[in-house]
């Protein structure tokens, strides 16, 4: 029996240990910006996440979040081949974005603040980025200025042409949290 109860003990530990599953099918990564004073929504087709999370114990969980750059879609393919280019994205040299959570603080209930590193195009900010959990899904919108990610260079740089503020906003579905 005592082997049995450890046994069961060493199980539901691995469980409760065990990161979450991203669901991509149930999840969307999208984004706002104006364009000339009109918003253009685009949104990224390919990305991943990584989450230990436990709501008991936020302090000690860990995010992480991969963008593949090249994924990018405003709805019309030359655009989108046009934010590939290096004044842009640079998705041939810099294809991808990262997020790494260095801290999860909770605010209220199923809400959260998490501080971590962004890094788009070689450059890194740190940021705070609000979230909520409720039913296997965490979600939020965190404001960005392109520019502090070289995005957008040379004559784009002009932010009454396109603004420098981008919200960016995300659903992301996990089996295990």
């Amino acid at each position: 029996m005592k082997r049995l109860f450890t046994a069961l003990l060493i199980a539901a530990s691995a469980l409760a240990t065990q990161a979450a599953t991203l669901q991509p099918e149930k999840s969307d990564v999208s984004f706002t910006f104006k364009q000339m004073g009109v918003p253009v929504d685009g949104k990224f087709k390919k990305f991943e996440a990584q989450l230990d999370f436990d709501a008991k114990k936020p302090e000690a969980g860990k995010i992480a979040f991969t963008v593949d750059l090249g994924s990018v879609s405003l709805g019309d393919a030359s655009f989108d081949e046009e934010l590939a280019k290096p004044t842009w994205f640079d998705t041939k040299r810099n294809g991808k974005a990262t997020f790494v959570s260095n801290g999860i603080k909770p605010t209220a209930p199923g809400k959260y603040d998490v501080a971590g590193k962004l890094t788009i195009k070689g450059a890194s900010r740190d940021v705070v980025v609000p979230i909520t959990v409720a039913s296997g899904v965490a979600s939020g919108s965190v404001a960005i200025r392109r520019l502090d990610f070289k995005i957008g260079d040379g004559e784009w740089a002009d932010t009454s042409m396109v603004a420098n503020d981008v919200i960016v906003k995300f659903k992301l579905a996990f089996a295990g949290i």
